[in-house]
């Protein structure tokens, strides 16, 4: 039966305006259907079916309690209509996952199945690219376990990556689902929605590359073909345009001016300069309101009301943003050599407040860097809404380094060493505060719980923004590089924060990344003050050490100078990931214990590049 006829004339009438959506970005919720099999012989099926739907019900309860996007959102469930025990009740679910705009799905069992017979329900629109698990039951009198083996078989024959979940020891169905088994489910949920978030969204490239740095460019066929996303190119005269013809939201601009003055210290440079203190102040925090609306759009600029105001002329057009889940900005040079430059711009939004209040971090990336832009964008997911520390890998200090320089003995602090990370003055404000600490002392409690605490907590988040405000003086970029001035973040990262390090790769056409956990370390005042003084005392200061190799080993090793950072481990969800992506890892330092990847990938000897080149990416 077709939709019915629209209304054409109608249509043609219709003036055009900014709709409004009920999220940040225009995009469907990221939804992961719960689909439950069963023998479907009679006595069998009728047997199995009350301890299925109790299984679903739990793994329900399990995700729909813990997994949220960044903004708080909560991932959609949806449950097929029946158990499915054959091809008809495989369509059935197959119809309503299509309806329902379904991107991932969990198959849960507790008994033998028909595993061929089921592959109708994962085969809606767009089902190769549906992230799959299964989670059967190991128990020696309902044989989930088996039917769980045959089925990913099966799966790995059609080339179709599957993840298995069962529980190493025999589980019992009476009260909660095992650990193991939870941190697999959640685990799962979390990178499969991160998946589905990217999926449709852009990429929003403000000007090109910068200084040279082809490791920052940004590979469009790759943003397409591995992480399902568009890419927009902005040419920099657009934010000059829009500054210059007023068009943002001039009592914002305001509000946010008279925030930065009554909560920030500055130290703004002195002698000649190309703009006056409070004019540098402004014209910063237009480059990020302007920024932030070329990423999602602002109904302000359409609003001919404010433009009669303001004296601007409102375009419904700029009002629209594009869509951008991420961006990037180039900066250096085309732009700082006569305006000032991102670092306040970069360092608020990637922040998780600012003028509006406590509110979900942006993802711009320093230097127009898209691979690390893009880590960041993950991470950012993958961690329930942190935000994300962009750095140079300025420096490896070993402990004879620090003891030849400054006369201080660090070994026992740093006896492999440590990385300096700084970039500029864009680094996210909250690391100037162990967030992690603020919620708990529970070194147990993961990074999305502790997300999550501080979306729901409003003292929490008061904490963190005074302290993160307390924290950071604004300093007046260095004019031997900064022609156009800026004002630059500086904040010194306590130490003793778990901090997981990231970083995408190019090798020609193909895509790789690396994932390397550790934490930040606090240095002795003279040392710090040293390496502060010798490299940029303008620049956020972060001090980290990798776990279980040296700071040369990591510095070496990484591909680039960028890395991004995220608070707490999340290494292993950054693997499970990239697999899910077809991205191979090319360093990592997660215990094997932890690897959670596809049974394919041990089909090739659980070579993740083998495993990725005979896939290919996701989206193609």
């Amino acid at each position: 039966m077709s939709a019915a006829r629209p209304d054409f004339e109608k249509l043609m009438e219709r003036q055009r305006h900014f709709k409004s959506s009920e999220r940040r970005l225009v995009g469907h919720v990221p939804t992961i259907a719960i689909t439950p099999v069963a023998d479907g012989r009679t006595i069998a099926y009728e047997s199995n079916v009350s301890g299925t739907w109790k299984m679903v019900q739990k793994v329900y309860d399990l995700i729909s309690n813990n997994v949220f996007l960044p903004d708080g959102t909560p991932v959609r469930l949806v449950v097929a209509p029946e158990i499915v025990y054959g091809a008809r009740t495989g369509a059935i679910a197959q119809e309503y996952y299509t309806k329902e705009g379904v991107s991932a799905n969990i198959w849960v069992s507790r008994s033998w199945a028909y595993s061929d017979e089921l592959m109708s329900a994962c085969q809606g629109l767009g089902s190769s690219e549906w992230q799959q698990a299964a989670y059967g039951l190991n128990q020696t009198n309902r044989p989930g376990a088996v039917w769980l083996k045959a089925f990913c078989a099966a799966m790995d024959e059609k080339k179709r990556p599957i993840f298995s979940i069962y529980n190493p020891d025999l589980e019992g169905e009476e009260g909660e689902m095992s650990p193991y088994v939870v941190e697999k489910l959640l685990r799962f949920a979390r990178c499969a929605a991160a998946v589905a978030e990217m999926r449709g969204k852009n990429y929003l490239s403000v000007g090109s590359v910068s200084m040279g740095i082809i490791g920052s460019d940004v590979r469009r066929n790759s943003l397409l073909h591995y992480f399902g996303m568009g890419s927009v190119s902005v040419d920099m005269v657009a934010l000059r345009g829009r500054i210059d013809r007023g068009l943002y939201d001039h009592e914002e601009l305001e509000k946010a001016f008279r925030y930065f003055k009554k909560n920030f210290k500055f130290n703004f440079n002195t002698g000649t300069k190309p703009y006056t203190d409070d004019a540098l102040l402004k014209e910063s925090i237009l480059m990020a309101m302007i920024v932030r609306d070329m990423m999602i759009g602002n109904p302000a600029i359409a609003d001919k009301a404010a433009a009669k105001k303001y004296g601007y002329k409102a375009d419904v057009e700029h009002a629209q943003g594009f869509n951008a889940i991420a961006s990037g900005t180039q900066g250096q040079r085309a732009w700082t050599d006569l305006y000032p430059n991102f670092d306040l711009a970069e360092s608020i939004l990637n922040s998780s407040f600012d003028w509006t209040g406590f509110r979900t971090p942006y993802i711009v990336a320093t230097e127009n860097d898209s691979k690390n832009g893009i880590g960041m964008l993950v991470a950012h997911l993958v961690s329930g809404g942190m935000p994300q520390l962009f750095a140079d890998i300025r420096t490896n200090w070993t402990a004879e380094s620090i003891k030849k320089a400054t006369g201080v003995d660090v070994s026992k602090i740093v006896p492999d060493g440590f990385i300096d990370k700084r970039n500029s003055g864009a680094g996210a404000l909250d690391y100037a505060v162990d967030a992690i600490s603020l919620v708990t002392k529970d070194k147990k409690v993961s990074i999305q719980e502790v997300a999550a605490a501080l979306r729901k907590n409003k003292s929490l988040q008061k904490k963190l923004i005074d302290d993160a405000t307390k924290g950071t003086i604004y300093c007046g970029a260095v004019l031997e590089y900064f022609l156009g001035d800026g004002l630059s973040s500086h904040y010194r990262t306590p130490g003793g924060i778990p901090m997981t390090a990231y970083r995408y790769n190019m090798v020609g056409d193909e895509m790789t990344c690396s994932v390397i956990e550790g934490q930040t370390v606090d240095l002795p005042i003279k040392v710090a003050e040293h390496v502060n003084n010798v490299t940029d005392k303008t620049w956020p200061e972060s001090y980290w050490v990798p776990r279980g190799m040296s700071s040369f080993e990591y510095m070496s090793r990484i591909g680039p100078n960028h890395d991004a950072n995220s608070f707490g481990l999340i290494g292993a969800d950054l693997l499970t990931l990239n697999a899910m992506l077809r991205i191979p890892v090319d360093m990592h330092n997660i215990c094997k214990c932890d690897i959670f990847r596809p049974t394919m990938w041990d089909r090739f000897g659980g070579d993740d590049f083998r495993a990725c080149e005979k896939l290919g990416p996701l989206y193609i």
